[in-house]
């Protein structure tokens, strides 16, 4: 069947069994810096619905509308465990990719072949930030929405050496660039510290929160969203039923978004892992400080190191820095180690801004980005009637949005280009068990981070 997923790990009636402990959250992250806003009701009592979404995340949010634009006479129900933007859809660094950065692996040149499959992830990533625009300007959605691109920036020997194979394939895919030497980039940017980088317009920074909750806060009359509403456990009999801890969901089609917690659903088990970046945030700047970062009111910079530091200059006036990513079995840091990570942050950010040494980090959290062994993404039907779209590699805002519309129009028999670029992802790398899985996992993270040096 095509878009069938590799790895479906479904086994009998009962697929899952869980507990809504396994969906913890915590308050450091970009809601916090938002106006307090008042939760949807958890689900409580029997449901009866034609379609469901597990996931409020951008993949669900994007896949619940587009359920609603095609069925307006049915009721969707999108559930989500935690709070609106507490999960990683809220907890990124705010970039929006239009064109991704595909390494070089080893500076050799790409093929042919190659090349299509980097303009079909392209058309995907451009696909879903199209439907993000359209949603935001729609529905008056603030969330310091900003169209500018992104710097890619290179301050040691591998990043470097990686700026010019980035010049070299963007020139060969005929993708608009600007290269910047060092002073160029202090100029913008306010800081001599990288050596060389390229701005690639097209690309958009945002509040990640302040988006997935104005999604969330504007969806169509006939989506129903329960928040807090972790489902604990799924039957595949007809209909499909959910348990959770105080009601029951039966369904005709369910649509599971949840990214790296796929398997507490039993999705995909030992086909993907959740690694656990963090971050910090300044306070508000001043005006003399940031008269001192560059002619630009804001900015952001992606290092061309695998595990180089994430960096921006936001609209209201903050510094954002995001340099650590470390397997922690799929879940955020606690307090204390957040403290510790906070001076990882602060090292890189006085090496980039060793004039504003003085200005303290107002918040720091922790976050988790579903990642595949070989940098697939997941699309398509793991059972009769139960669909699956994720895992985005740290492109989720924008491929995400894409997955999740076009999961959507899958499941209803749509025919469209964007399902057919959906479903030309390569199979996914099995996984081992535990504690090899662990193991494998916190070397394949931690080897991101070879010969960092200064762009760490």
């Amino acid at each position: 069947m095509a878009g069938l997923l590799i790895g479906a790990s479904f086994h009998g009636v009962l697929l899952m069994s869980s507990s809504s402990k396994d969906y913890a959250t915590d308050a450091h992250g970009w809601a916090e810096l938002l106006a307090p806003r008042t939760a949807k009701p958890a689900l409580k009592g029997k449901h009866r619905a034609a379609f469901t979404v597990i996931g409020a995340g951008v993949t669900g949010l994007s896949c619940a509308r587009r359920l609603a634009e095609l069925h307006p006479d049915q009721e969707i129900l999108l559930l989500e465990a935690r709070d609106i933007g507490q999960g990683a859809s809220g907890r990124n660094s705010g970039f929006a990719v239009s064109v991704s950065h595909f390494f070089s692996d080893n500076l050799q040149p790409p093929l042919a072949a190659q090349i299509d499959d980097y303009r079909r992830i392209n058309r995907a990533n451009q696909a879903g930030l199209e439907l993000l625009r359209e949603q935001v300007s729609a529905h008056s959605i603030d969330c310091q929405w900003r169209d500018d691109g992104f710097y890619h920036v290179a301050a040691d020997e591998i990043s470097k050496q990686e700026c010019g194979y980035l010049e070299k394939l963007l020139q060969r895919m005929e993708i608009k660039h600007h290269v910047h030497d060092r002073e160029a980039l202090n100029e913008k940017l306010g800081t001599r510290h990288y050596h060389s980088g390229i701005h690639v317009p097209g690309g958009v920074l945002l509040q990640p929160a302040a988006l997935v909750q104005g999604l969330a806060d504007s969806l169509p009359k006939n989506v129903t969203l329960c928040e807090q509403s972790a489902v604990l456990s799924i039957s595949n009999r007809t209909p499909i039923t959910l348990q959770l801890e105080a009601g029951e969901v039966q369904t005709d089609k369910l649509f599971i978004a949840t990214n790296y917690e796929a398997p507490k659903l039993g999705v995909l088990n030992r086909y993907m892992i959740g690694s656990t970046l963090t971050g910090s945030v300044t306070r508000v700047l001043g005006k003399d400080e940031l008269a001192s970062l560059g002619s630009l009111s804001h900015w952001g910079s992606l290092s061309l190191h695998r595990g180089g530091a994430t960096v921006r200059l936001t609209t209201d006036g903050r510094i954002c820095l995001r340099n650590t990513a470390e397997y922690n079995g799929a879940k955020l840091f606690d307090d204390q180690t957040l403290v510790s990570r906070q001076r990882v942050h602060r090292e890189a950010f006085e090496k980039r801004y060793p004039q504003l040494a003085d200005v303290p980090f107002e918040y720091s959290w922790s976050g988790v980005e579903g990642i595949s062994a070989n940098g697939t993404n997941f699309f398509g039907q793991q059972e009769t009637n139960i669909y699956y779209a994720g895992v985005f590699n740290g492109s989720g805002v924008s491929r995400g949005t894409a997955f999740g519309t076009a999961l959507a129009e899958y499941a209803c028999d749509g025919q469209s280009s964007l399902i057919d670029d959906c479903l030309a992802f390569e199979p996914a790398t099995w996984l081992p068990p535990r504690p090899l899985l662990d193991i494998g996992a916190w070397f394949t993270v931690r080897s991101r981070f070879k010969g960092v040096g200064l762009d760490r």
